[in-house]
């Protein structure tokens, strides 16, 4: 039987484990590499002959460099021979990065330059090359080099000193400077534009300065413009600024757009961007005037999201023959997606043709999606995935377990080094053959490793082996939380596999953490309504913890909006109060809301919850699903209340 790999756990391996005293030792050893310097002389052998020895070396290293002095010492001297020796193991590597960007802060250029590889550098270390190269006097195509970093529209505090070089050479010419302040102003970075801008010659610096400040105050610059028809602007900046304005101010825009259009002299043919970009942010709040600026958009203007955008804002105001146009006037590609396919479907039979339309709902289920859920219920089928083995070749996976880099990764894993772990199997997995690829999901399934498991299968094109790729390593905690909130255990592990894909150790960018992504506000005020214990941060690492405190939340969302278990999960993934202001103002079906959702993210995260949510339905029993309840319609609150209600009492 094999045994799953849970991060931070120990394991009891199905055959005997080599390493497991050389593992604690290593744990402990290493911890303390990292805060004081160590020794290596009283290592033992079992130590030594570990397979994440070179991990202590490094890290004694980077210790010992972090007492360096300026000169060169025993430190440089150690961590040369250990990169050179680890050339292109992500062990050396790493220790490469942390030495040369020693190096450079002691302004040891010489060893520098000669274990520098660019082919491995971010911008912080190839700006500390250019620097090395000055300093050096290797200044051969220098310029050319800085040229190519200088344009990079954002700032390079490492570069500072190869900049002024240049202008020291008056190679920063106006030209270059023009260049970067405009994909600063491109990338809707007008305060660095700015900043940039100064040191052009004032006539070549003003239109760009006047660029920034539509960017910065497009409402007052968009008045002035109207203002004043002879006031020049490069039509580029134009559009940048009015296409802010919409996002920020829809009736603002909506207010100027005809003064705005005959004060600039634009024609039909014009204005059709600017017309595109208030339909575009109108449609984003499901606003019935998008439909009538989308109309004004010549054909040669839209692209593949302008066209979905369209096509979403025909569907909230229930136009199906203009969404049937839509449709039709999409290019094949785009057309043939499942999502368009679908609702070409529902517009066919809305306009009253329901054999075609059968046809392409038909056409639509194997694609094991959203789309094929939804289909499945307008034909009132059960949903049943479509599994597609992936055939396990025993002898292969172990030999793939014994290369050198995945034993390394495995015992990362195991000593909690995450991070590290996926640089080995990244390497490990590039040299593996292709045939052998699809077997490495395999083992890090058997690893427990779901994260890698999922990513290497997406990676190789496996989709469709929903035995492998839907564990559900947490039976006790999904149980208990489904005890504890009413919520059904399938829709907890489809929750936890779209937030974390099982990581317990999960964090994002925001401080979400653990399986089910909880902020720590959120989980305290959660725990507080639930009479849990007030969790720490730390805690929502635990799924003990952290699974039960998601749950409820994700039931009080569902309280909260009456049931409507979809507005739950946007809320859950965008926060309920943008939840809440994309309900309709009357009851929609819940195709069309769900499709309308404005941010892609929160759109696909429930779509894809849904899918997970009958695929994991399908795991437990073994039968086709039922998914006729999701056609629910979606409601405002009071009207949900008093449809659930009803439901409740029965009637």
């Amino acid at each position: 039987m094999l045994t799953l790999l849970s991060f931070g756990n120990t394991l009891a391996l199905a055959a005997a484990d080599p390493f497991k005293n050389a593992r604690q030792v290593f744990k402990e050893t290493y911890a303390r590499a990292t805060t004081v310097v160590t020794d290596e002389k009283d290592d033992s052998e079992a130590l030594r002959s570990y397979p994440l020895y070179p991990y202590l070396q490094a890290a004694r290293i980077k210790r010992a460099l972090g007492e360096a002095t300026n000169e060169l010492g025993p430190a440089d001297q150690r961590a040369e021979t250990f990169v050179t020796y680890y050339e292109r193991e992500p062990v050396g590597r790493d220790l490469r990065g942390t030495w040369l960007a020693s190096l450079a802060q002691r302004k040891q250029w010489q060893p520098f330059l000669q274990h520098y590889r660019d082919e491995w550098a971010g911008d912080s270390l190839r700006c500390h090359s250019f620097t090395a190269r000055i300093a050096t006097g290797q200044t051969q195509d220098l310029e050319l080099d800085i040229a190519r970093q200088w344009l990079t529209p954002s700032r390079l505090p490492d570069c500072e000193q190869a900049f002024e070089w240049m202008r020291a050479r008056n190679s920063l010419t106006p030209a270059l400077i023009e260049q970067r302040v405009r994909r600063a102003l491109d990338n809707n970075n007008p305060s660095f534009a700015k900043e940039i801008a100064v040191s052009l010659p004032p006539d070549r610096a003003a239109p760009l300065l006047r660029w920034a400040a539509l960017l910065e105050n497009p409402q007052k610059q968009i008045d002035a413009l109207i203002a004043s028809s002879s006031l020049e602007i490069e039509p580029k900046a134009q559009l940048a600024g009015w296409t802010r304005l919409a996002r920020v101010d829809r009736d603002g825009a909506l207010r100027r757009y005809e003064s705005f259009v005959r004060a600039r002299g634009l024609t039909a043919e014009t204005a059709s961007p600017y017309a595109l970009a208030l339909a575009l942010a109108l449609s984003w709040d499901r606003r019935p005037e998008a439909l009538t600026y989308f109309k004004r958009v010549a054909p040669g203007d839209f692209d593949d999201s302008a066209r979905e955008w369209y096509a979403r804002a025909a569907l909230w105001a229930g136009d199906w023959k203009l969404v049937s146009n839509i449709i039709a006037a999409m290019p094949d590609e785009q057309r043939s997606l499942a999502r368009w396919r679908y609702w070409a479907a529902r517009a066919t039979e809305k306009n009253g043709d329901r054999k075609i339309a059968r046809q392409l709902y038909e056409s639509v289920l194997p694609d094991d999606n959203f789309y094929s859920i939804m289909s499945s219920a307008r034909l009132d089928r059960p949903v049943a995935p479509h599994q597609q083995q992936l055939p396990l070749d025993q002898s292969e996976v172990e030999r793939i377990e014994q290369l050198p880099p995945m034993v390394r990764a495995r015992e990362l894993l195991l000593v909690d080094m995450q991070s590290q772990a996926a640089s080995e199997w990244r390497f490990g997995f590039a040299q593996l053959a292709e045939p052998a690829r699809s077997q490495a999901i395999h083992l890090a399934a058997r690893w427990g490793w779901y994260d890698q498991a999922i990513a290497t299968a997406s990676q190789q094109r496996v989709f469709y082996d929903y035995q492998l790729l839907y564990p559900q390593p947490y039976d006790a905690e999904v149980l208990s939380a489904a005890k504890l909130t009413g919520l059904k255990p399938q829709l907890i592990y489809s929750v936890m596999r779209q937030e974390s894909l099982y990581r317990p150790d999960a964090l994002s960018s925001a401080g979400a953490r653990g399986l089910l992504q909880m902020l720590p506000e959120t989980a305290r005020r959660t725990a507080r309504k639930w009479n849990r214990p007030r969790p720490s941060p730390t805690d929502l690492f635990n799924p003990v913890i952290n699974v039960p405190l998601g749950a409820a939340n994700l039931r009080s969302l569902v309280d909260r909006f009456s049931g409507q278990t979809l507005v739950a999960l946007a809320g859950y993934n965008a926060g309920p109060n943008a939840a809440a202001r994309w309900l309709p103002s009357e009851s929609l079906d819940p195709d069309i809301w769900v499709e309308n959702i404005p941010y892609n993210e929160t759109r696909n995260y429930v779509q894809r919850i849904l899918w997970h949510n009958v695929v994991f339905s399908w795991l437990k029993t073994g039968e086709p699903q039922k998914v006729d309840a999701w056609l629910a319609r979606i409601a405002p609150l009071g009207e949900a209340a008093a449809m659930l209600g009803a439901k409740e009492d029965g009637t």
